[in-house]
C-alpha cells in the first residue's frame, strides 16, 4: 500500500473538506448569529443539514461499508445545490451591506462549490469502490485511512461496527428526511427557503 501515489492528494482532500465543510462555515454560522445576518444563518444551517452527509459518509467509511463511496459523491453534489437553490436568500445576500461578513461568506460559498465539484470529478474514478470489497483494492483502502485515523482520534475505545451502524442508522434518517423534503416541501415552497 505504500506505492499509492496518490496517498498525499488524499490526505490533502481531507484536510481541505475540513477547513471547507466543517471549520469555516462554524465560524460563519457564528459570526452571521452575531451580526443578526438572518439570510446567511438560513443558508448556513440549510447547508449543515445538507452537509451531514459528509459526517454520515465518514463513519460508513470507518466501517469500511462501500456505500460509502457512492454517499461522499452524492453529499458532495449537493453541497453546491444547497448553497445556491434557494432565490430568495440569493437575493437577500445579495443585497446584503457590502461588508467583511459578505466578502468572506461569498468567497467561502464559490470556493466551496469549485471545491466540490472538483471533488465529485475526481471521486468518479473510484465509484467502483462502491461495488467491490474495499480491503481487497489498495486504491480503495487508500480512501480509508484518514477515516481511520479520525476514529483513532475521537472515538479510540468505540468498536467500529458500532460507528459503521450509527453511520447506516444517520443514512436512513436522512433518506427519509431528505424524501420528505423532495415530495412534501419542495412542492409547497419552491425554490423560497422561507415558507410562504
Amino acid at each position: 500500500m505504500s506505492d499509492i501515489w496518490f496517498r498525499p492528494l488524499v490526505w490533502l482532500d481531507y484536510r481541505v473538506a475540513v477547513l471547507f465543510t466543517v471549520i469555516i462555515p462554524l465560524i460563519l454560522l457564528i459570526w452571521a448569529f452575531v451580526q443578526k445576518s438572518e439570510a446567511m444563518q438560513r443558508l448556513l444551517i440549510i447547508y449543515w443539514r445538507v452537509s451531514s452527509l459528509l459526517m454520515i459518509t465518514v463513519y460508513m467509511m470507518i466501517a469500511q461499508y462501500p456505500i460509502s463511496f457512492l454517499t461522499g459523491i452524492i453529499a458532495r453534489s449537493l453541497i453546491p445545490i444547497s448553497l445556491w437553490f434557494w432565490v430568495d436568500l440569493n437575493d437577500e445576500i445579495e443585497y446584503h451591506p457590502n461588508n467583511l461578513l459578505k466578502l468572506i461568506f461569498t468567497s467561502w460559498r464559490w470556493a466551496t462549490t469549485i471545491y466540490c465539484i472538483v471533488g465529485v470529478i475526481t471521486a468518479i474514478p473510484f465509484l467502483g469502490c462502491a461495488f467491490s470489497q474495499i480491503a481487497s483494492s489498495p486504491s480503495c483502502s487508500v480512501w480509508l485511512e484518514p477515516p481511520l485515523m479520525y476514529k483513532d482520534f475521537l472515538h479510540h475505545n468505540t468498536k467500529t461496527g458500532f460507528l459503521g451502524v450509527m453511520g447506516i442508522v444517520g443514512l436512513f434518517v436522512y433518506v427519509l428526511s431528505f424524501i420528505y423534503f423532495i415530495s412534501f416541501k419542495l412542492s409547497k415552497q419552491g425554490r423560497s427557503a422561507i415558507p410562504q
